[in-house]
């Protein structure tokens, strides 16, 4: 018996082969929140009969069934693949590094067509009874990675599904010893693509990315669930840098709305060789949108600038993962 709290809680995932068709969960992330429901959308019959003074609840039906919520954990240095594919799109094959144990995941932008998981919830009954909640046809279509002053990398998934399943036979929940990256090991560079320089004075970064999706395509033969979401818009990468006004490197950038490439790397320990634990966001163009710097009374003035990045005509966003995984 599990412990009857959200202590007894798991979470697991597997990418699908067919949008919204169940596979077992074979990945457990270690999860601080999630939020993922079942929603419908039911129609109530107005019908009149004599002398009946209540809607009859036979005439209730469901007309639409759909997921949606997010997933809000730490981001480690195993087992963060899938998830980070799910967002990216494209399909990735860990590249082992020389002949060592390090293996490097390059995610770039790509369409998500395809890239659909199964997410299985396991919820504790107060008894410590653990229920099966077995989410299908789950498309990432947003995530926001954040890492401040004294804290880890955490990111938050929001999800869009299909349906929701409490018949799948709820997984053994197994877990890979993994650490999560932190402030600690930080770096924040910018400058030319390539030759990016350490920036000074940064204490906060968030970086989201959105991909905009067609998640109303309900259709009659479906049987009241959706078919797969359609890219319906440009990618949308924003984000912010909170930093002591240290030098007015950011803060020109604002003035001229010149463009600059951004690398937000945590870099952990060694693997082998010169391959170390790493996440890398590589935006080759961004441009910051306001939030030049003000001064609050006496203390150290310290702006956030916002930002958008941009493609810069040749070198794609991407996210580098660099663990011992040897498959996504």
């Amino acid at each position: 018996m599990a412990i009857g709290s959200g202590l007894g809680a798991q979470l697991g995932i597997a990418a699908e082969s067919t949008y919204g068709t169940y596979v077992a969960p074979t990945i457990f992330p270690e999860f601080t929140k999630q939020g993922l429901q079942l929603k419908k959308t039911t129609a109530q019959s107005q019908g009149i009969a004599a002398n009946r003074l209540m809607a009859l609840s036979s005439r209730r039906v469901v007309t639409q069934r759909e997921v949606a919520g997010s997933i809000d954990l730490e981001i480690a240095n195993k087992g963060m693949g899938l998830l980070i594919q799910a967002l990216m799109g494209t399909t990735v094959t860990p590249v082992q590094q020389g002949v060592t144990t390090a293996y490097l995941q390059t995610h770039t932008l790509a369409d998500t067509w395809g890239k659909s998981l199964s997410i299985q919830a396991g919820i504790p009954l107060t008894t410590g009874t653990v229920t099966d909640k077995s989410f299908t046809g789950c498309k990432v279509i947003s995530a926001e990675f954040s890492c401040e002053v004294g804290g880890m990398l955490t990111a938050s998934f929001e999800i869009d599904g299909r349906d929701c399943s409490e018949a799948q036979t709820l997984a053994v929940a197994s877990y890979t010893p993994a650490s999560p990256f932190h402030f600690g090991q930080m770096g924040v560079k910018t400058g030319s693509f390539g030759t990016e320089t350490a920036l000074d004075g940064v204490r906060k970064v968030s970086v989201k990315v959105e991909r905009p999706q067609a998640v109303d395509r309900f259709y009659a033969n479906q049987s009241a669930l959706k078919a797969q979401p359609i890219s319906n818009d440009l990618v949308k990468v924003t984000g912010s840098l909170e930093m002591d006004y240290v030098a007015t490197t950011v803060d020109d950038l604002h003035t001229s709305d010149g463009a600059t490439s951004l690398v937000w790397e945590f870099i952990g320990p060694n693997i082998a060789s010169t391959y170390d634990e790493t996440i890398r966001f590589k935006l080759p163009a961004i441009k910051i949108d306001d939030a030049p710097p003000t001064v609050d009374g006496y203390q150290v003035v310290r702006p956030t600038f916002n930002f958008t990045a941009l493609y810069d005509g040749t070198n794609p966003v991407a996210i580098e993962y660099m663990s011992t995984d040897t498959t996504v």
